[in-house]
């Protein structure tokens, strides 16, 4: 099985956003030793549960402080961005670490309304955004879109992929010749047909191709702990930060764990619902929920997404789950 870490370097109550960075490096640290695939940081905006909001920057840093693992985005959004200034970012992130720096691009803003209008460079329209991956694309490969040359991505053939979280993104990716990401983590309604839809459409003769066969990421939920009981219970600030987030957008950093003793069972059945796709437990039973999942879609990689307030808590099931699954 492959594994991969999707960060968005959460902010837990009491915590300064300093602290929070330096913990989401050492987890790049630690995943890096453990044998993780890769590691993702995923851009948000206009909120103080996460900090993931200078992608590239995160992606560098990271780089810089581990040796083997692939890092990159998860993703980069791409409507706000100029798609050249992209290019530059990443071209130059390929130079500084060949061979281990990869782009994950969508289409949401990650974010609200407001901020994403402050935000827009470029559109989210399906035809448009699809020419932008060609011109990254072509950047990355001789390094000229339209007589605008970008020397620094030139050659560098930074791969790409195509995240979503339903069929529309599905076929665009497919139609791309790019790998596929799901976000099945928080999105999970459309999950079986969407890998479905991307197969379909799969085209390996696509300019922009990069791979001969489909390949199909997916996001789960997880959070290991040995003591019986005690994930569920540390699991209970993953569910509060998306009450927050239902409730008031987002206004609140990650929350210590708790009873929901707050919500409704409107609430509680929604909770369960789009955090559906999860592995929480145990370590066998973590391991056993992860092969379930990836023989019942048929992914070819799980990239998992672990909060805890406590730092140490994220970090221990980081290690519980690779000792579980990779042998680590």
């Amino acid at each position: 099985m492959r594994l991969a870490i999707l960060d968005l370097v959460s902010v837990s109550s009491g915590q300064d956003v300093a602290d929070a960075l330096e913990a989401s490096m050492q987890a790049a640290e630690l995943a890096d030793r453990l044998g993780y695939e890769r590691l993702w940081f995923a851009e948000h905006h206009n909120t103080v549960a996460v900090a993931a909001s200078s992608t590239a920057l995160l992606i560098g840093q990271a780089a810089a402080r581990t040796r083997r693992i692939t890092v990159g985005s998860g993703g980069i959004m791409l409507p706000n961005h100029a798609p050249l200034n992209v290019a530059e970012d990443f071209g130059t992130l390929a130079r500084m670490f060949p061979g281990r720096i990869e782009l994950g691009l969508g289409r949401a803003p990650g974010t609200d309304q407001l901020t994403a209008s402050a935000l827009a460079r470029s559109s989210a329209e399906p035809r448009e955004f699809m020419r932008n991956i060609g011109h990254l694309h072509e950047w990355f490969a001789s390094g000229s879109v339209g007589g605008i040359s970008v020397g620094v991505a030139a050659g560098t053939k930074v791969p790409m992929w195509m995240l979503g979280s339903s069929t529309a993104g599905a076929t665009m990716a497919g139609m791309l010749g790019l790998p596929y990401s799901f976000a099945s983590h928080f999105a999970p309604d459309m999950l079986h047909v969407a890998i479905e839809t991307y197969r379909e459409h799969f085209d390996p003769t696509a300019p922009t191709a990069q791979i001969d066969e489909p390949y199909v990421q997916i996001g789960v939920n997880v959070l290991a702990h040995e003591t019986p009981g005690e994930a569920e219970r540390l699991f209970t600030s993953t569910q509060r930060m998306f009450l927050a987030l239902r409730r008031s957008g987002g206004r609140l950093p990650l929350q210590p764990p708790a009873p929901l003793e707050e919500a409704n069972q409107l609430e509680l059945d929604m909770l369960d619902h789009a955090l559906s796709v999860r592995a929480v437990g145990t370590p066998d039973v973590v391991a056993a929920r992860l092969k379930e999942i990836q023989v019942s879609t048929g992914a070819d990689e799980l990239i998992t997404v672990t909060y805890a307030h406590d730092p140490g808590d994220r970090l221990r099931s980081l290690e519980l789950v690779a000792g579980a699954v990779l042998g680590a």
